[in-house]
Order: C-alpha cells, then structure tokens, then sequence
C-alpha cells in the first residue's frame, strides 16, 4: 500500500506545528507519474527581483510565527486558515497580524496591520477527516488600510480547469524567512474531490504561499499551500481549488459569519423632547 503523510506548514512559537495522517481520498488518484524536472528555488534579493511579485508578503502572527500571503484586492490577503489558529485550537487575534508586502531582507513595499479576519465556515481545525482540513485551509484577512495597486498588485484567482501539469510557487518559509523565493516551475502530480498534490519545494511556513499559472501574460493564483508531506519517499504539498472557496469567504465578510474581531454595536437612548443634536427624536407639534 502506498505511503502518504501531511503535515501544516506554518511556523508559530519557534514550533513545527503539525499533523500526520493519512488522505484517503488521494490514493485513488495521485500515483508516480512522469514529469519534467522541477526548478530550483530562486531567492528574491534584490528590488528588482521583487518587481511582480510584492503583492505576495509575510504573514506575521504576533511574535508566534509567521504564513505567507498575498494580496487578492488592495486591502483584503489571502492566506492558509490554520494560521489563524493556536495550537490549543482557539482562533487568534486577528488584529496582532501584520503583513508585509514583499519583505526583504528588513524592508517591505508596504506593511499593515489586519483588522479582520475570517476562515472558512467548513474549516476544522481539529476535525478528524484531514483531507476536508486540507480542502478547506483558506482565509481572508481584512488589512486596516489598503496597499495602493501601483505599490502591490493584487493577483486574480482562477480556476485550475484547463491548466498544464506545470505551475510556480512563491513563499516564505524556515530557513528562507527574510526574503520571498521563487520556484518557476513545479508539477501536479494529482487532483481529487477539491484537492491538489503537487512537488513543489516547500516547508514550514509556506502554508499560505500562492501557486500561480504561469501561462498568460500576468500570473494568476490557482492554488494556495496547505501543508507538506511524503509520498513513498517523494516529497510532496498540498493545496485546494479555490474560486468557490474564496467567494465564500466574501460573502462570509458581508454577513459577518465567523469574522473576527465581532463588530460591536453601541445601543443609544432616545430621548422624546431633549431637544439635543447628540440625544434622541424630538417631536415638532403639526
């Protein structure tokens, strides 16, 4: 029988926050398969290797960890929703997250602090079926104030119908945590019921990273990283289609189901024949 394993890939308390368990409902479908040799990984070092790519930033938790990110309008990121968990299971802050639009060595393009933030409403984060945690490993988080287009160009998202066997990653991670890198060229080894296998060189704190398609003339997000693990001997990652999944996640933001911070709502005294500009109705006799 075929051996595969998964574990989370973000990076919090100085720990390797993860789990192992088997997905069942890939072994049907992801099997050794021929494909190209995949890029190596390619440090962003200089400005000019950023150019393109600032919408894709470091998600810092408090002085916990950090995810990677990336920017889908000017104030709103996407990212993976176990990073908005504690280890116990309870829902971080969101408003102790900073991102950092494509830190460098120090430097960002831009910096914000999220205001809000929300997962998806089928997420568990210590569910038991771990095919559907990888599934739905998705986030938005709400930036205080938006990063100007012409500083960091959010990316569309699309859907994988119609894609090659060949996409690229761009990610923070342990070890590379100063400075995004990117792999231009990964492959998909294998999709099922919403999921996706693919060889692209991750580790712990990718979780987040945005897989793009590389095809048309600007690069577009297809996928984003959940988590890492080992397919007999390969090493390989995870991720979930994702148009239906971030379409929930706004509609999640209209009707405020599962956003956090709750917005709270001050109740106000009305007042008859006050008269104030500040206190309540007053009534003018016909």
């Amino acid at each position: 029988m075929q051996n595969l394993s998964v574990r989370s890939v973000g990076i919090k308390a100085g720990r390797l926050a993860g789990y192992v368990a088997a997905i069942a409902g890939l072994l049907a479908v992801f099997a050794p398969v021929a494909v190209q040799a995949d890029s190596s990984l390619r440090r962003l070092t200089t400005r000019a290797d950023v150019f393109g790519w600032e919408a894709v930033g470091r998600v810092d938790i408090g002085s916990e960890g950090f995810c990677t990110g990336v920017l889908l309008r000017p104030d709103i990121v996407l990212t993976a929703a176990h990073c908005l968990f504690e280890e116990t299971g309870e829902r971080n802050d969101p408003t102790r997250i900073v991102f950092r639009s494509g830190l460098r060595d120090g430097k960002s393009v831009a910096e914000r602090k999220v205001a809000r933030g929300v997962v998806h409403p089928a997420y568990k984060y210590q569910g038991e079926d771990k095919a559907l945690q990888v599934r739905y490993d998705v986030a938005l988080l709400q930036l205080g104030s938006p990063i100007p287009a012409a500083t960091a160009a959010p990316y569309l998202v699309q859907s994988f119908d119609g894609l090659g066997d060949e996409v690229a990653v761009v990610s923070y991670a342990r070890g590379r945590e100063k400075a995004l890198s990117k792999q231009r060229q990964c492959s998909v080894l294998g999709r099922h019921d919403g999921l996706i296998v693919f060889s692209c060189d991750v580790t712990f704190g990718s979780s987040g990273a945005p897989v793009f398609d590389m095809s048309g003339n600007r690069a577009r997000i297809v996928s984003i990283i959940s988590s890492v693990g080992r397919y007999n001997g390969q090493k390989v990652s995870f991720g979930m289609e994702l148009p239906a999944l971030v379409s929930d996640l706004y509609t999640a933001f209209r009707t405020g189901q599962g956003v956090l911070p709750v917005k709270s709502v001050t109740p106000r005294r009305l007042q008859v024949g006050s008269g104030t500009r500040s206190g309540g109705a007053k009534f003018v006799r016909p």
